[in-house]
């Protein structure tokens, strides 16, 4: 044996290391020395003789005897439970609840677990949904500006009178394009919504407008040879999917695009919008009056797009990318830097003598 003793040996060996020990002391060595050769803690040697004049050298199954172990009925009552109830609750947790609820037995969930473990035995659970798979965006559309709009509400619950906020942002140049206020979340909104976006980008055409004039019950077939003017991502609110927004949208020539249920990062460009806009302006979450509220939603859409810089689109203003400026900013902040950078090391060259 080299190296220090182990933690954990068997009999025998301790049966031979003391016998080695009292070898050595019948020798003439001394105890610290017999240790300090063996790399053998003293107080270690002393408890192992006095286990052997004890006859308990060997080590004790661990583990020990827990007082607060289960009794034996307890665990099948567990398993009575797990035939009985195991097909309802499907949970391990539920059942530990359910041997209470029904005055049979009164454990944790994790011992209904292990329990259960032990015996084999394994809740069937909720069925696990199956993995969604995201809807790629048309073959037609092109990633430019006013090709995909994100829109979405928000609520701004002390403006009760019109806590229902609409927005629209540009994917590609994250331009917040337009926003209203409401009272109501319906169709009508929608509308409202949309008519200002699409002045606003000077894309309400007088053919658009001439469809909308002549708008009846049906919804307008799309026509296989027209593109659509944009994609209009959202979620799938009931507003989105009513059948006014799918009758204004595509007499607008406005294709929608809805994200996957339970996936909000589908519309992860409006959402981070409203996070923004909240975190950035707190006191929009006190206003009380709409016409107020309104204003100052102006007010944060405009610092918005033509001061704030945006990390996702390489710091330079929505507006700078939504007009085509995005390019050379950044083209001309890095022609900045190595410009910047051959000034310093020109300096420093002509300079050695300086710290």
């Amino acid at each position: 044996m080299n190296g220090p003793i182990p933690a954990r040996v068997d009999e025998p060996v301790k049966e031979a290391l003391l016998g080695l020990v009292a070898d050595a002391l019948d020798a003439g060595w001394s105890t610290s020395r017999v240790c300090g050769t063996l790399e053998l803690d003293r107080g270690r040697l002393w408890r192992w003789q006095r286990r052997q004049g004890d006859g308990t050298l060997a080590d004790r199954r661990p583990g020990g005897n827990p007082i607060h172990k289960l009794l034996d009925w307890e665990q099948a009552a567990i398993v009575e439970l797990y035939t009985t109830w195991g097909p309802v609750d499907m949970s391990h947790r539920k059942l530990a609840h359910r041997g209470s609820y029904t005055n049979t037995v009164w454990v944790s969930p994790s011992t209904v677990d292990r329990v259960l473990a032990r015996h084999g035995l394994a809740l069937k659970g909720d069925p696990r949904p199956g993995r969604s798979k995201k809807t790629p965006w048309p073959e037609w559309c092109e990633w430019r500006p006013n090709q995909l709009w994100c829109w979405d509400m928000s609520q701004f619950e002390q403006c009760v009178a019109g806590k229902y906020v609409y927005g629209i942002v540009d994917l590609v140049s994250r331009k917040w394009i337009a926003t209203i206020v409401a009272a109501e979340a319906t169709s009508t909104q929608v509308r409202v919504l949309f008519l200002n976006a699409l002045e606003t980008e000077g894309l309400l055409t007088n053919d658009i407008q001439a469809r909308l004039a002549a708008l009846d019950e049906t919804i307008p077939e799309p026509d296989d040879d027209t593109v659509p003017l944009l994609v209009a991502v959202s979620d799938n609110g009931t507003e989105m999917k009513s059948r006014d927004t799918r009758k204004f949208l595509a007499a607008c020539s406005i294709a929608q695009h809805f994200g996957r249920r339970s996936t909000p990062t589908d519309q992860a460009w409006i959402e981070t919008l409203w996070g923004h806009v909240k975190a950035e302006n707190p006191t929009l979450m006190t206003i009380t009056d709409p016409a107020t509220l309104a204003v100052e939603l102006e007010r944060a859409r405009t610092h918005y797009n033509s001061v704030r810089l945006h990390e996702a689109i390489g710091y330079v203003t929505p507006n700078d990318e939504h007009v085509g400026r995005g390019d050379a900013i950044r083209a001309a902040r890095r022609a900045g830097l190595d410009k910047a950078d051959q000034e310093r090391r020109a300096w420093h060259r002509a300079h050695r003598d300086q710290p």
